[in-house]
């Protein structure tokens, strides 16, 4: 029995625009990317706890739904905003 040599394919190179644009239509971009020299950084996670006012909560809720995004994600955001400018998600 004949064993097959599967080489893996490189595709043709693509432009940034044509990546994103498949990424965003839903198409497999996996064969474009180096897995194997790929490096994954997870931030270090503290957790903190903090108290707001009722009326705080409901604020933040309102602005969470506008986003269509959790509570904690808006306060991240928010914070962000704050402690660096440069990475604005909202107006």
């Amino acid at each position: 029995m004949k064993s097959k040599n599967k080489r893996k394919t490189t595709p043709k190179p693509i432009t940034g625009e044509e990546f994103d644009r498949m990424f965003d239509e839903g198409k497999d971009i996996t064969p474009y990317l180096d897995l194997e020299r790929a490096v994954f950084v997870r931030p270090k996670i503290k957790r903190v706890n903090v108290d707001f006012p009722d009326w705080m909560v409901k604020k933040l809720d309102e602005e969470a739904d506008k986003l269509n995004v959790s509570r904690q994600a808006i306060i991240k955001m928010w914070l962000r905003e704050r402690l660096d400018p440069r990475r604005r998600f909202t107006r």
